[in-house]
């Protein structure tokens, strides 16, 4: 796939990102709007999507701090871009999509200083993102990297992609979501075996417990995932993002207040001139030309 011209680059520059060696070179590539898939004919850009690339190939894409602030300054910046209505992530080159923390940055760690230094606060800002978000996952999405691609709202696989939260092999444990979000997706004995054991399931296995929402031929994983993304940015963007929060909170809460919050999202969304197109294009058969207002 080739960079779009409207490709852009986000350095970070707070944070503990800030003293991190890579913090001169950009570690996020963002194209917006995204290049279209390969197959697409005719091959124009896709309105309404972005592409965001995490740049590490050299080390497999893992998660630097430098990395996560720039991804959470990446996301927050097309978060707030209303021309922006769905946002792809992925890992460079072909072997991961991102293999795990940065062991390196990691070692030297205390509680005081992962504490004091606020690094894991990247972390909540991407939960945050209002946008969907796809991982489109190639390779190895390991520890931080499968607790990355959970965070987003969906998953498509590549046949060669990997996940496991292989912490336990290390002494530790996951810290990024994989306790909490695994589970929630897998159920509380499979994710029991696999954080206990450190071991790694295929996509196939992926597929067959929950975690993923689709597997694809390896060389079509982006494209199939801009694909998907390019539908969801053709609906009503103030109906996408109640209906992501609303689908957000049915694994945060009980199900009486989950129903009482989705069915005053589902009130408020009747005072908006997108409900009122979309009804009128219904009764009158023709497409309906979103506002997101």
């Amino acid at each position: 796939m080739t960079r779009s011209p409207s490709s852009t680059s986000v350095t970070a520059a707070t944070g503990p990102a800030a003293a991190s060696s890579e913090a001169a070179s950009p570690l996020v590539r963002v194209e917006f709007p995204a290049p279209a898939p390969v197959s697409a004919a005719p091959a124009n850009d896709l309105p309404g999507v972005a592409l965001v690339t995490l740049q590490r190939p050299e080390a497999l894409n893992a998660l630097s701090f430098a990395l996560l602030d720039e991804l959470a300054m990446a996301l927050e910046a097309l978060d707030g871009d209303p021309a922006c209505r769905a946002i792809v992530i992925t890992g460079s080159g072909d072997r991961a999509f991102a293999a795990g923390a940065d062991i390196r940055e990691l070692e030297p760690q205390t509680s005081a200083t992962l504490t004091e230094s606020g690094a894991f606060g990247a972390w909540d800002r991407i939960a945050k993102i209002g946008l969907p978000l796809i991982a489109a996952v190639r390779g190895f999405a390991l520890g931080g990297g499968c607790e990355l691609a959970m965070a987003c709202d969906m998953i498509v696989a590549a046949e060669d992609a990997s996940f496991g939260q292989p912490e336990i092999r290390l002494g530790v444990m996951p810290g990024a979501g994989g306790t909490q979000r695994l589970t929630r997706a897998i159920g509380k004995a499979r994710a029991m075996e696999l954080i206990l054991t450190g071991r790694t399931m295929s996509a196939v296995e992926a597929d067959t417990h929950g975690l993923i929402t689709r597997i694809v031929p390896a060389p079509a994983t982006v494209d199939a995932a801009l694909e998907l993304a390019a539908r969801i940015a053709a609906m009503p963007p103030l109906a996408v993002r109640a209906a992501k929060a609303a689908i957000l909170d049915a694994e945060e809460r009980s199900l009486g207040d989950g129903l009482a919050r989705e069915r005053v999202a589902f009130f408020g969304l009747f005072d908006t001139d997108d409900q009122a197109e979309g009804m009128a294009a219904f009764t009158q058969k023709r497409t309906p030309a979103w506002s997101g207002r």
